[in-house]
């Protein structure tokens, strides 16, 4: 079995923080940095960190499709691989409706088949950049036809740029299988949801499109809780019994929940999260629950815990902590080796 690939989301919060940011994940072992598509835009952190780093590879974890054009997306992704010398990794996600919708103007439709079409849409274009081939796209949701020398960037030195998606339920973890490098499980997940619908699906998904379901990749996180003492392992758990709460909320992830015949929660955490409860609805999450979705170890045992649930499962894994001291930094750096090796 091929050790995990470890990576970590970037931990700046400034944009002037990104390269120092970076450069430290690279010196603590990590084989890549990931950038989220949060309070900053994705893919400008990732091209300042692949200027500041030589090794580690650059990600997006994820930039929403659905907000951008994948033309947009191609160019970015392009100039990104071209600067970091082939080290760009593109990660996608659809987000729900209403952030579609309501924060970013956008329209919603189909998700897992739009989707299809903007990763096929995506390697059209990059054809295109590459080769000259004539940009020729018609779907249902995209459509293009026209690129002229002038605004063609041309060939790249590495034109493969590994694509991801973000899948939770079965629809779109097919269209992972179908067309994409790998997929990117989301944190809210049990292991047990895992092997009975993400990826099974996912491999279903490239028999169908005749594809080698063994080449297909698997990474993600998962809620982990770590530290010194008795108490700090009580204090993150119940911190974590909040953020499951929040994601069991949410209808589109009902189906992990419904994998353990939790169907009822799913309901009841909607209700009081519309009714505003959100400091109560952390209360619903037993320790039954808590076993299922978070892991939970010493910093002495917590790489190993990791590896014994995930080894199997996962290529790639995102460990991402806090480092506020140097005993953390040792600690962190302690157990991306422990999880590589």
């Amino acid at each position: 079995m091929s050790p995990m690939r470890i990576v970590s989301s970037s931990r700046s919060r400034r944009t002037s923080e990104v390269g120092d940011a970076a450069r430290e994940i690279e010196a603590l072992g990590y084989d890549g940095v990931q950038h989220p598509d949060l309070q900053h835009h994705p893919f400008l952190p990732c091209a300042l960190a692949a200027e500041a780093t030589k090794t580690i590879g650059i990600g997006t974890s994820v930039a929403i499709a659905f907000a951008r054009s994948p033309m947009d997306t191609a160019m970015a992704a392009w100039d990104i691989q071209a600067l970091s010398a082939g080290r760009f990794t593109l990660g996608l996600g659809t987000q729900v409706k209403a952030h579609i919708v309501r924060r970013f103007s956008g329209t919603w439709a189909s998700p897992a088949a739009r989707m299809r079409e903007y990763v096929r849409a995506l390697r059209s274009i990059w054809d295109c950049f590459q080769n000259g081939s004539k940009l020729d796209v018609r779907g249902e949701h995209y459509n293009f036809s026209l690129m002229t020398p002038y605004f063609n960037p041309g060939p790249i030195e590495h034109p493969h740029i590994p694509v991801y998606v973000a899948a939770v339920g079965p629809l779109m973890s097919r269209v992972a299988g179908e067309v994409c490098d790998g997929l990117a499980w989301h944190t809210f997940h049990t292991v047990k949801y895992l092997r009975e619908v993400v990826v099974p699906n996912a491999r279903a998904g490239a028999e169908k499109a005749g594809r080698d379901p063994a080449s297909l990749q698997f990474s993600g996180s998962c809620y982990y809780v770590t530290g010194d003492s008795d108490e700090e392992l009580e204090r993150g758990r119940q911190e974590t019994r909040t953020n499951i709460a929040f994601y069991g909320s949410t209808p589109a992830y009902h189906g992990v929940l419904a994998a353990h015949g939790w169907n009822d929660l799913g309901e009841k955490l909607h209700l009081m999260s519309r009714e505003g409860k959100w400091d109560a609805m952390g209360d619903e999450i037993t320790e039954e629950m808590l076993d299922e979705f978070v892991v939970t170890e010493r910093y002495d045992k917590i790489a190993r815990a990791i590896k014994a649930r995930y080894g199997s499962l996962a290529s790639g894994f995102n460990f991402s902590s806090r480092i506020d001291t140097g005993k953390d930094r040792d600690a962190v750096a302690a157990i991306v080796r422990e999880l590589k090796s």
